[in-house]
Formats: C-alpha cells, sequence, structure tokens
C-alpha cells in the first residue's frame, strides 16, 4: 500500500490489536465486584435497561465470553493507522480481489464501531460469494471515529462531523482512490451526509440508512399520507422518551464518562440503551438466547468489550458535544446546501423512525435510490449484512 504521499512524509502503518492480560484481568475484577440495583417498578424499559437483562448480559459475559474475540476478529483483517490533523485514525482496509471494484468508505455511529461491519466486509468485497456479481464490488475503508475504538483520542475541541468528513476525504486521498462513495448511518449518517455537503474531490455519491436531517425541523417535511404521520411520531416519541442517552452526551458528556470509564456493567446498560427495537433484540438474545439476525450475544459483547478495552466510553460520549452540543447547530443541520451527487437511501423496519421516501426526497434532490429492506433495524450493518450489503450495490450500481 505505498502510494506517493507515503513518499512524500505522510505515513501509513500497519496495526495490530494487542490486549495485554493486566486489561482482561481488570474487566474480569470490576465484573465481578459489579453493585446491581433494586428490580425496576415498570414492567418494560420505561424506567431503562431492566435488571434482568442486565443480568444476563453479565452472566453470559462474566462467565461464558471469550475475551480475546475483538482482538482475533480485528486481527483477521488487514488494519491501518495514519495521522490526520493530529489525531491517529485507525482504519480496516480491505481491498476486492475484483480488479474494478468500487471504493467505499464505510463511517460507523454510537454505540457502534468498525465491529458491527464486519460481517458486511465479505459481502461487500466478494459479492461471487454472497449472491451479487463482480460488478457489485467494493473496495472497503472502515476508519474508527477520532475518540473511537483504536483511533487517537482528540485533545482539542473541533472534532465535529464537518472536521471527520474532511478528514475522511484526506484519507481517501492518502489511500489513492481518486473516485470513490461513502455510506453511514447513526453518528456516521451525520458524517457521511457532511460529506455530501462539502463535495470533495473524488467523492461520487453517498449513501445512510439514517435519515439524520430529519431530527432538525421534521415539522417541515410532508405529513400528508399514512407513512408520513407514522415517521412524525416515531420521531416524537423518540425525541420526547427515548432519547436520554443523546441529551447527556451532547451536554454533559464528561459526567456519564466518569461511570463509563469506571464500571464495565454501567458501561454496558448504557450502550444497549438506545432505541427500543434495538434493545429488545439484545434483551432477547441474552435472556431469552434467541438472537434477531446476526445481533448474537458474542457480537453484542464484541462491540461493548472493545469500548471497555480501549477506555474510550467518554471520548465517544464527548463526540455528541462537538456535533449536536450547545454550540453545535441543531441536530442534523448544516449551514451547507444539499448534496450535488447522487444520493441513495435505505429505511430498515425496525429504525428508530421508518423514513417514508417523500422525506428522503424533500431532504436530497438528487436521491437516485430508495431502498425498503424486509428487515433490520437501527443497527442495519450488523443485523443483517447481507440485506445490508444488497443494498449498497443496488443504490451505488449506477455510478460504476
Amino acid at each position: 500500500m505505498t502510494t506517493p504521499e507515503q513518499q512524500a512524509g505522510i505515513v501509513i502503518r500497519p496495526f495490530t490489536v494487542q490486549i495485554p492480560e493486566e486489561a482482561l484481568d481488570d474487566l474480569r475484577r470490576r465484573l465481578a465486584t459489579t453493585r446491581w440495583p433494586n428490580r425496576e417498578l415498570a414492567g418494560d424499559r420505561t424506567q431503562g435497561v431492566q435488571l434482568a437483562t442486565m443480568e444476563a448480559l453479565w452472566q453470559y459475559w462474566a462467565k461464558e465470553y471469550e475475551e480475546r474475540r475483538v482482538e482475533s476478529r480485528l486481527n483477521a483483517l488487514p488494519q491501518y493507522v495514519t495521522e490526520i490533523d493530529g489525531v491517529d485514525i485507525h482504519f480496516v482496509h480491505v481491498r476486492s480481489e475484483h480488479e474494478d471494484a468500487l471504493p467505499l468508505i464505510m463511517t460507523h455511529g454510537w454505540p457502534g464501531s468498525v465491529i458491527e461491519m464486519i460481517d458486511s466486509v465479505g459481502p461487500l468485497t466478494d459479492p461471487t460469494k454472497h449472491g451479487g456479481t463482480a460488478a457489485d464490488a467494493f473496495h472497503l475503508v472502515l476508519p474508527s471515529l477520532p475518540g473511537y475504538g483504536f483511533s487517537g483520542l482528540p485533545t482539542e475541541l473541533g472534532w465535529d462531523l464537518a472536521r471527520t468528513a474532511r478528514a475522511w476525504a484526506e484519507l481517501m486521498r492518502r489511500l489513492g482512490y481518486d473516485r470513490y462513495v461513502a455510506q453511514g448511518g447513526d453518528v456516521g449518517a451525520g458524517v457521511t451526509d457532511t460529506m455530501g455537503r462539502q463535495g470533495p474531490e473524488g467523492l461520487a455519491g453517498i449513501h445512510t440508512n439514517l435519515l439524520v436531517p430529519a431530527l432538525n425541523d421534521p415539522s417541515s417535511l410532508p405529513a400528508t399520507g399514512e407513512a408520513e404521520r407514522a415517521a412524525l411520531a416515531a420521531l416524537k416519541t423518540f425525541q420526547t422518551s427515548g432519547n436520554g442517552y443523546f441529551i447527556e452526551m451532547a451536554t454533559r458528556p464528561q459526567t456519564i464518562g466518569y461511570a463509563l470509564l469506571d464500571s464495565p456493567s454501567a458501561l454496558a446498560a448504557w450502550m444497549i440503551d438506545h432505541d427500543t427495537d434495538s434493545y429488545y433484540k439484545i434483551a432477547s438474545a441474552f435472556v431469552d438466547g434467541r438472537p434477531s439476525g446476526n445481533l448474537t450475544r458474542d457480537h453484542i459483547l464484541d462491540n461493548i468489550t472493545a469500548y471497555w478495552l480501549t477506555g474510550t466510553g467518554t471520548s465517544a460520549a464527548r463526540s455528541y458535544w462537538e456535533a449536536y452540543g450547545p454550540d453545535a447547530p441543531a441536530a442534523g443541520s448544516s449551514p451547507l446546501p444539499p448534496p450535488r451527487i447522487p444520493v441513495g437511501f435505505s429505511t430498515f423496519p425496525g429504525e428508530i423512525w421508518r423514513t417514508p421516501r417523500s422525506w428522503a426526497e424533500a431532504i436530497y434532490p438528487t436521491l437516485t435510490h430508495f431502498g425498503e429492506a424486509a428487515r433490520g433495524g437501527h443497527f442495519a450493518a450488523w443485523e443483517e449484512p447481507e440485506l445490508f450489503a444488497a443494498e449498497l450495490r443496488a443504490a451505488f450500481r449506477q455510478l460504476r
């Protein structure tokens, strides 16, 4: 992977995850000394993560989970680190064996990481083994957001969505990709939307599976049909009773961060209390032993364990303060005009709100693909990697 930029002094370093045994000993000790609250008084998740869910998760994590899975799963993929704007950016880079593959940079969100995208690597880079053709192949770049996973922790203010979007464009330039596409969900959808609006040289199209701009002013969006009214109602429910994590991290990330770095059980509870659909799927995986698609106990704990072992609970929370805090633009808003390049969007039935096509068209005048998946939720790439990959193939097919 030697490029002209490396020869000019810009270094891209191979990276291997190496977890010290002492870190695993510390995790075991802290799990063993977990202090439990009494059982919630509501019969559902109204008061937050239910005690039975956490006890089942703890039991598997402390007694059965293979702690070095994070290490082995990531080290099975080519990983690298490069410094961009003062921060070491960790990324997975898997080049397809198919010569005409389309370069794709894909961004995770919170409480996700590159872990949630591992099982989409095969379908995206080697589609001939997953129901696609060689013409559907991607060269795949999976960066860890600054302050997440194995990327460096920002030491100054200013790592908002726009700065991250510019860093991603620089990363693709360093890798020698002069034409590429971008995808994201959750926070990654905000980064990808911003990339599309910035329009860096070489970016040919974007795709998201969360309509982040709808958070800004949903009342301005079409509301004449049943699907639109249902989306508005779901979004209102999220904004009034389901976004506690969002408000805390956007306003007081350091406060919650002390608990996230001190107690693995607190970190796990905080991370699974995201949205109703994914919470109950996670609860079912641990309490009933019934995973939803690829959202298994091991895969869920891979992601939580990665946060714990890298100590990035607080720094990841601070990314919300940067992107959506008191001094940031309103959630989902942007001073930049809509993208001028093709935009693809896919909606999944378990998402926080199911985006109607009219909303996607109102926000993205250059919308060229609107997909409606049969299964999956907020963590679409994680839960349904094959369906997710099929959506990306369809969205970007015309750009090849």
